[in-house]
């Protein structure tokens, strides 16, 4: 359970850091409270929306990774997170992407903050 905690607030860090960077990505929760409580549950989102498709797409799109070398994942990545800017905006939660290319980059640097953040953060299952 800290494990997931942990991870869950890693990608909410990582997602206030990519809605800070990124133009077109935006929560406009309000208050900073409030803010904090939209990333939180984005980043709930994001995590479920990559547990569960993500390896579905990737099962499927094997060739596409192959034939580009990796690229494709970049392409599946932000769709992944324009995904969850939609499942959000379903869900009226205060969060919004507009279009493919800030959730192309948005993905990119989620991606690395949170691996920057993984290092720094220490993980429970890893230092027992």
């Amino acid at each position: 359970m800290v494990r997931f905690l942990i991870r869950l607030i890693v990608n909410a860090v990582a997602l206030w850091v990519t809605t800070l960077i990124v133009s077109g990505i935006e929560v406009s929760g309000g208050s900073t409270a409030a803010d904090i409580g939209t990333l939180l549950v984005v980043a709930l989102i994001f995590g479920l929306v990559n547990a569960v498709i993500k390896p579905i797409v990737q099962v499927f799109g094997c060739a596409f990774y192959v034939l580009t070398l990796g690229l494709f994942a970049l392409v599946v990545n932000a769709l992944l997170f324009l995904l969850t800017g939609w499942l959000s905006q379903q869900m009226d939660i205060p969060f919004s992407i507009d279009g493919f290319w800030p959730a192309f980059w948005g993905a990119i640097v989620m991606a690395i903050v949170s691996w920057l953040l993984s290092l720094v953060i220490p993980d429970p299952k890893r230092d027992s």
